[in-house]
């Protein structure tokens, strides 16, 4: 009988490094979804979550088969309610799709990297729990620079999330992403231990 791998949660505020260290854990040959590019694809290809979508946001919320993200992300950044319930159309898509790729995965335990495990109270339902935390500053430097965006609203988004003190008390793994080399092996040293645990 084939056992179903562990799922590792991996998460951490947004500019923190998430998408490094999940890479750094492709490498080591753990299997790895990440959450917001299979949201990305699903929002693509799913007539339903389209249909939805253009009820909540209106006829602008597609350009042809794109999601038109400045249009959404402006609506969101003025009524914050629209986030959550486009988190609800979203995320409940992405759970079915996340099930179905666990049942072809092999090996001890999968990563699924995700932006706010704590923040939609889904964090109790990974087996273990990994945090990657990065100075603030440092964060918001990043992202305006990676997403050409403004730093007002960067920070609005970081006040949708938890802060890292929250999320690390919660967490059964901590990695600190300052620098590349060092990072590599955090990773290589969480590896070990989730392995020894997975036994």
């Amino acid at each position: 009988m084939k056992l179903t791998p562990k799922i590792v949660g991996l998460t951490g505020g947004i500019g923190s490094g998430k998408t490094t260290v999940a890479n750094y854990f492709k490498d080591l040959g753990v299997p790895v979804y990440i959450a917001d590019i299979e949201a990305k694809g699903l929002m693509k290809r799913s007539k339903v979550i389209r249909r939805k979508l253009t009820q909540l946001f209106g006829e602008k919320a597609y350009l042809g088969k794109e999601l038109n993200k400045p249009f959404i992300a402006n609506k969101i950044f003025n009524e914050k309610s629209l986030l959550e319930k486009m988190n609800a159309i979203v995320h409940p898509k992405v759970g079915t799709h996340f099930r179905r790729w666990l049942k072809r995965q092999d090996g001890p335990y999968v990563i699924k990297e995700a932006a706010i495990i704590f923040e939609n109270n889904s964090y109790k339902s990974y087996d273990f729990i990994i945090t990657v935390v990065t100075p603030k500053k440092l964060r918001l430097e990043r992202v305006v620079k990676r997403d050409d965006s403004s730093e007002e609203k960067v920070k609005a988004i970081m006040k949708n999330q938890w802060d890292d003190d929250a999320k690390t008390k919660l967490s059964d793994f901590v990695i600190n992403n300052l620098t590349l080399v060092d990072t590599k092996k955090q990773v290589k040293k969480t590896h070990k231990e989730i392995l020894d645990k997975c036994q």
